[in-house]
């Protein structure tokens, strides 16, 4: 009994250890490699782009990086499952439009604690079909991509955009030089880190993506863990929504197409496995930090946006095949 208690909490640990990669024929982290990468793309945009290192840019450059940084949180912690969640870009059209119309009529604060809580209930659905019913993650997520833009939709058919100035104070607020809405985007990555790999709760969602079958028989509960982890995935695209309405002044229903493809990007480019169970918050965070500059660069040198989702699609690939040759190697 003692042997079957104790091997569940080692198992949580194994993705701790963040993946290597052989580059060169040396053995280096994927953090490492994200350091290095990260400072060449710094390095090339400084010398090729006047505009590059100004204030105006950098300050907007970390403020594009918010959305997609609080969503690939959440991803990351589904996928650590060994799940998806295709829904997050409809939730921030959701919760955005949401607290939008309801600056009218509400304290902006309430209001705004509204579009995370309805982020928050639609993650708790997705999960509760998933662990409960025992449906596929792609199928629920799926269903729910379209039924949540469809309920966006249906609050409002245009964009809402709020006249009180208030609304607009979360997302152009600095703290010195770094924008307010920046920092809450590190905290969630700090606090999610140390939860992921410090308590049992997040030991055990890692844990499930590696093993459900083994997790459950030491006792945990696997669906209530499977649940949680969709629901922080819907409280921080509920959060990602409503930071993106106070940024950009207003909301509109067709917002966030595609956000999902990118959370999912800065997962795998950080080594996430789409098996589950493999995962950094680190990585994840070198994952987006890598997107938000080529977007960043491409942008600045005019290139076109669908050029840019090539040459996402094309990183992905390059990401997955250079995995695999690592784990054919070791």
């Amino acid at each position: 009994m003692t042997g079957q208690l104790t091997e569940p909490a080692l198992t949580p640990t194994e993705p701790r250890r963040l993946p290597r990669l052989v580059l060169a024929g040396r053995d280096v982290t994927v953090a490492t490699a994200f350091v290095a990468l990260i400072a060449l793309l710094v390095v090339v945009a400084a010398l090729t782009a006047e505009t590059f290192l100004t204030p105006t840019n950098l300050t907007n450059l970390l403020k594009q990086m918010v959305t997609t940084g609080l969503l690939s949180f959440g991803m990351l912690v589904v996928i650590l499952t060994g799940g998806i969640d295709l829904s997050v870009g409809s939730i921030v059209a959701f919760s955005g439009i949401v607290t939008a119309g309801l600056v009218s009529g509400l304290p902006i604060p309430l209001a705004m604690a509204v579009g995370v809580l309805s982020g928050i209930a639609f993650g708790v659905v997705n999960g509760t079909l998933i662990a409960r019913f025992e449906l596929a993650p792609f199928v629920v997520t799926l269903a729910a991509l379209t039924t949540i833009r469809g309920l966006a939709f249906v609050y409002s058919e245009v964009p809402i955009a709020p006249e009180d100035p208030g609304f607009f104070t979360l997302g152009s607020a600095t703290a010195g030089p770094i924008p307010v809405t920046t920092l809450i985007m590190l905290a969630v990555f700090l606090v999610g880190g140390i939860f992921l790999t410090r308590t049992p709760a997040g030991r055990s969602i890692v844990a499930i993506g590696g093993n459900a079958e083994t997790v459950r028989l030491a006792g945990i509960n696997v669906r209530r863990h499977i649940v949680l982890a969709y629901t922080i995935s819907g409280a921080c695209a509920g959060l990602a929504g409503v930071v993106l309405a106070s940024r950009v002044g207003i909301a509109q229903p067709s917002v966030g197409v595609a956000f999902e493809l990118d959370a999912i990007a800065a997962c795998v480019i950080g080594g996430a496995s789409l098996a589950g169970g493999r995962g950094s918050v680190r990585a994840t965070f070198g994952g987006v930090l890598v997107l938000v500059l080529i977007n960043n660069l491409l942008n600045l040198y005019g290139v076109q946006s669908f050029w840019q989702q090539v040459l996402k699609g094309l990183i992905i690939i390059a990401v997955i095949l250079v995995q695999r040759t690592n784990r054919v190697r070791s």
